[in-house]
């Protein structure tokens, strides 16, 4: 008998109609002799509802209430999916984060995984129970509710999957697996049959949202495979898996994997300042001390004693960025702080750069033969990223896509 692991997400327990078939499903799964153990996000918009909902209320509420506010999001469904179950004659339990044994740091809001103790979940599957989980929530060392950080279902699932050594962890959505690029902007986009952990973490961080990255790196530490497949099709989707299965598959090796796009940037430059050591530390440390999180970083050669930095940072982060940068200008007396919003990030992610050249050349000649202009460039083993003009970002997708041969044969 095998124990699955199945975490379903907010879009597919957003109605009564949808909880009714994730409980087929589950019913499903374990009539086909497998003991399942069950991951719901909160049904549909609900979390965003709460926090619109806190925000109107105050701008700075704490971060502990915070957390038991979302906790709650959770608590729906994982009550209504026991519910829905139970009228179709399987026995069902749901526990939250805590009583299902995951336990946290002390942070909140974004708590970080410690361990899981799997006696409940463990004793309730002896028992013939569908064990029904609420996702993206744990117990932290003071006894409080804590959350996992936007997508922790995922986490949830994951974790679960490693702490009860799952023989399979599924990750259910709206689409039916990993594509090349969204399908929603380029319609010849292919689904993946097989990716690896990194080229999933670099997808996942650069824009895709088909998981959370901490899922992966979790996934990938402990060695659990991810299934991610469709809530509404019984088609398989994309395996998340190490690198050695994919190559043991005598898969096609891609030169290029997939093209991302994440249009939630903002690039900030601070014009003329001083060349002289500490000035970068000084940035990028306080920018850390108030929790902004950096990506791209350049710096332009000195003239004259004096030289500029540009980087970018979530759009999310604009104006807590501003303040910040502000303040820094003045202290250095540099001349002033740019804030460009009308920027993209285009990504190419595939761990076949790893034994190929020229990969950068292509798909800077793709942009150039485009007349799309590129403002920033990073890379690492497998990614390179460019920020471009928003206005050229479907152009530019499309076209790379296009170029490293990723559109469906006709």
């Amino acid at each position: 008998m095998a124990l699955v692991v199945m975490k379903f997400g907010g879009s597919s327990v957003a109605d009564a109609d949808k909880m009714k078939l994730v409980a087929s499903r589950t019913i499903a799964k374990k009539n086909a002799g497998n003991k399942v153990v069950v991951v719901v996000s909160a049904p549909g918009d609900t979390t965003d509802e709460l926090l619109e909902m806190a925000d109107k209320i105050t701008s700075n509420p704490p971060a502990r209430e915070m957390d038991v506010l979302l906790a709650t999001g959770e608590m729906i469904s994982i009550s209504l999916l026991a519910m829905a179950i139970d009228s179709m004659g399987e026995k069902a339990v749901s526990l939250t984060g805590p009583q299902a044994g995951i336990l946290a740091d002390i942070n909140y809001t974004r708590a970080r995984v410690k361990k899981v103790n799997p006696k409940k979940i463990n004793s309730l599957l002896s028992k013939n129970n569908i064990v029904i989980v609420a996702g993206f929530q744990a117990l932290n060392p003071k006894g409080d509710v804590t959350t996992l950080g936007r997508g922790g279902s995922d986490l949830t699932a994951v974790v679960l999957a490693a702490g009860l050594e799952a023989d399979s962890c599924e990750i259910y959505s709206d689409v039916e697996g990993v594509y090349t690029t969204d399908p929603r902007l380029v319609k010849d986009a292919k689904k993946l049959e097989y990716i690896s952990y990194d080229e999933m973490l670099e997808m996942a961080g650069s824009g895709a949202q088909v998981l959370q990255s901490r899922s992966v790196e979790v996934a990938k530490k402990f060695g659990v495979e991810i299934h991610a497949r469709s809530t509404f099709s019984e088609n398989q989707g994309t395996i998340i898996t190490s690198e050695e299965r994919i190559r043991r598959k005598k898969m096609e090796e891609l030169l290029v994997s997939g093209i991302t796009f994440d249009k939630n940037q903002v690039k900030f430059t601070i014009i003329d300042l001083p060349d002289i050591p500490g000035v970068a530390a000084k940035i990028f440390s306080s920018l850390a001390k108030i929790g902004i999180n950096v990506d791209m970083i350049i710096q332009s050669a000195a003239v004259n004693k004096k030289n500029d930095i540009s980087f970018t940072v979530s759009r999310k982060e604009t104006k807590k960025t501003q303040i910040e940068l502000d303040k820094i200008a003045s202290e250095f007396k540099a001349s002033q702080v740019v804030c460009d919003e009308h920027v993209a990030k285009i990504s190419v992610v595939g761990i076949g750069m790893k034994s190929n050249a020229g990969v950068a050349g292509k798909m800077f000649e793709i942009l150039h033969k485009k007349g799309i202009n590129i403002e920033m460039i990073s890379t690492s083993e497998i990614k390179i990223s460019c920020i471009v003009d928003e206005m050229d970002m479907v152009k530019a997708v499309e076209e790379l896509h296009k170029g490293f041969g990723l559109s469906k044969k006709k």
